[in-house]
This record gives C-alpha cells, structure tokens and sequence, in this order.
C-alpha cells in the first residue's frame, strides 16, 4: 500500500459529495413540508454552488 491517496478518491470526492448532497435535496424535497422543504433548498443550493463554482473557477495554469 502507498502512503499518498488514491488517484480514484482524488477524482471522485467531491463529484461523489455533490451527488449526495442533490440525492439529499431530491429526496427531502419528495419527503413533506416545513423543514424538510429547507433541507431540500440547502442539499440543492450548496450542490448547485459548488458545482458553479467548478465551472467559474479559472486554474492558474490555464492559457485560455
């Protein structure tokens, strides 16, 4: 076993993270009302966020 992290959970975490969140947000959102409608505008808004913020974002390495 090598001691640096897995180059699968260095693609995938925070995919894998944005995914759970919106899966959240879906599921509260199909569950009722009252706070189950917050949880659902949370898991959807900090999913739609981070993922806005991927395609915003510009690497310093970047030539375009």
């Amino acid at each position: 076993m090598s001691s640096r992290p897995s180059r699968f959970w260095k693609t995938f975490a925070i995919p894998g993270v944005i995914a759970l969140l919106t899966a959240t947000g879906l599921f509260a959102a199909l569950l009722g009302d009252g706070w189950w409608d917050t949880l659902a505008w949370v898991g959807m808004g900090i999913a739609a966020g981070l993922s806005l913020r991927g395609l915003l974002t510009r690497h310093s390495g970047s030539t375009h």
